[in-house]
């Protein structure tokens, strides 16, 4: 079984207005209304390549209904926990001359909502992957990914973790057996700025001394880089295409080396495949499909 959780899901409201202006009224020329969120992302393109999982999150309001609908059209199986405050954020993406993105606040959890969530996570035992990104509202505690690990870490599954900062640095104790940052974001946790695929290696490996199995960097145009937890270093460059929309390219990624993983059991197969996975949903305005990840792994 794989699940994914995703603590603030969201409904991403993505138009195009013509030359924006502030304080006047603005038309738009397209508009379109997606499930949101890393967790749902990696759902939907994981169901994409072929493996079913579960997605766990909160949901409020109407807009959570909303989400539950877009996700099981998208063929994902949802398991959201329905809370009585608030309403699950919209988050607006402005494209015009410049992007303008304006995220939503969400729904009110407290100690019982995140009590239902942990139980669900005992349906997890040995063999089976837990996919944990993003961000952590303020109305939940703080430790929630180390809550989460605590409860199925003991039980032998596998746990994915991406997310930024402290969030990811105090995830690493818990020993995950993959971490995916990208380079901006493993700079930010050593202070430094990081632009090759080389000078990624030794701060990956610095991950791996705090505690990850597996860490593999997503690079956007540079490509990314792989290293396991047998001390192989992959790398590759970024594949050749126009990029429509970055969003979800991440999330991709994660989808893609799981479903690599599971298929071929090679490090470098599932690799190649979170690249193409990432790039896939990068040059379209959609995530991922197989067909388009095979072409890219083809060519």
């Amino acid at each position: 079984m794989i699940c994914t959780v995703t603590f603030n899901p969201s409904l991403d409201y993505i138009v195009r207005v013509d030359d924006m202006r502030l304080g006047a009224i603005n038309r738009t020329t397209y508009e379109q209304v997606l499930p949101g969120g890393k967790g749902v992302n990696v759902s939907i393109v994981l169901g994409n390549l072929g493996h079913a999982s579960r997605a766990l999150g909160f949901v409020a309001g109407f807009t959570g209904d909303e989400l539950s609908r877009l996700c099981a059209e998208a063929g994902v199986d949802c398991d959201f926990i329905r809370v009585p405050r608030g309403m699950t954020r919209v988050n607006v993406k402005i494209k015009s001359a410049e992007e303008t993105e304006l995220n939503g606040m969400g729904p009110q959890m407290g100690e019982k909502d995140v009590e239902v969530l942990l139980s669900k996570l005992d349906a997890l035992g040995e063999g089976d992957t837990l996919v944990i990104s993003g961000s952590v509202p303020a109305c939940l505690p703080h430790d929630m990914y180390e809550r989460v690990m605590g409860r199925v870490a003991p039980r032998g599954a596998y746990v994915v973790v991406d997310a930024e900062r402290d969030l990811l640095t105090r995830a690493l104790p818990l020993r995950p057996f993959l971490v995916k940052p990208n380079n901006h974001e493993l700079g930010d946790i050593f202070g430094v700025e990081l632009r090759t695929r080389d000078e990624v290696v030794p701060y990956a490996r610095r991950l791996q001394e705090m505690g990850a199995a597996n860490v593999l960097v997503s690079m956007a145009g540079e490509g990314g880089v792989l290293v396991t937890e047998t001390g192989e270093v992959f790398e590759s460059p970024a594949a050749r295409g126009t990029v429509v929309n970055s969003v979800g390219a991440g999330d991709s990624s994660v989808a893609g080396f799981i479903a690599g993983l599971i298929e071929t059991g090679s490090y470098e197969a599932a690799f190649r495949m979170a690249l193409a996975a990432g790039s896939a949903s990068a040059f379209s305005d959609h995530l991922a499909t197989r067909a388009e990840v095979e072409a890219l792994l083809a060519g």
